[in-house]
Order: structure tokens, then sequence, then C-alpha cells
């Protein structure tokens, strides 16, 4: 969703931007975000190194890491909405990212279900079905950044169980 939320309207991201502020650095999905074309799918890309740091630890521990980086993402995003006029701007990719990591949580460790996780969660990121499209249009700052990544995540994992279950 692209809103304004600044008076002097929408500021383009950019490296100096990435560079300003902690905050914008990862909203920025640490410079993945600044891709001209599909910001989203280079910041979901980045969720895979990062959840091969934390997969050496049990699930539980995995889903408390990614529970934190889903708080730390909402401030960070909200941080960077504001700065950028937008509350949910194309380049913040955080969401993204911690919903990519979450989505592997439940893959088994194989190529062929890493690519077919990766393409799930973006399908239900870009198609946003029910109620993804509806929450991503009331819910609004970081929160609603963070939270429609979330449930896209949740209809992947949701594919992805029933296919190992099959």
């Amino acid at each position: 969703m692209t809103t304004s939320n600044k008076p002097g309207g929408i500021r383009p991201p950019s490296l100096q931007l990435l560079l300003q502020h902690p905050a914008h650095f990862f909203a920025l999905g640490m410079g993945s975000g600044l891709s001209p074309k599909a910001p989203g799918t280079f910041g979901s890309l980045v969720g895979l190194p990062l959840f091969w740091l934390i997969s050496p630890y049990g699930l539980a521990w995995q889903w408390l890491i990614i529970a934190l980086l889903f708080v730390f993402g909402i401030y960070v995003c909200d941080v960077t909405g504001k700065a950028l006029g937008v509350a949910d701007h194309g380049s913040i990719v955080w969401d993204e990212i911690v919903a990519m990591m979450l989505v592997l949580t439940v893959t088994p460790n194989q190529w062929p279900w890493t690519v077919l996780a990766f393409l799930l969660f973006r399908l239900f990121d870009i198609w946003k079905p029910y109620p993804i499209r509806q929450c991503d249009a009331k819910m609004k700052h970081g929160l609603g950044v963070m939270f429609d990544d979330l449930l896209a995540a949740g209809y992947a994992m949701l594919v992805l169980l029933g296919l190992q279950w099959i």
C-alpha cells in the first residue's frame, strides 16, 4: 500500500536514507529494498540466509527470535515510513524478510521445498487474498506493514504443511 502521510509528499528511498538511521538500514532490508524492480522479492531473498543463521536452534527458539524481529520491525517500519512520507513504501522490506523467515520454520531443508516456500510466500504477499488485502487497507503504520506479510506467511505455511502431509 502506498499512502502518503507526509505533508511534503513522498521522499524517494536512497543510499543516503539507508545510512541515515539504523531503523532505515533494517527497514530497507540492508539495501535490498533499494532495488528499482521487485524490492519485496529481493527482501524476501534476504530472509533466506538470515533464517539459515537461526536454523540450528530448535523451533521454539526460531519462533521467539522471529517474534522479536517482528516487534522490532513494527518500530523500524514505522520510523522509515514516516521518513519516506508513505506508511508502507515498497522499499520497506523488513516485513518480507521476517515473514519469509517464518515460512522457512515449516519448510523441509531441501532446495526444492525452499524454492516452493519462497514462491508461495511471494504469491500470497502479492495476491493478498482475503483477509490480507482488507487488513492491509485498514491497519496503518508499522504494525500494518508487518501484519499483512504475517498473514501471507500463514497462507504459505498452510499450503506447505498440507503438501508435506500429502
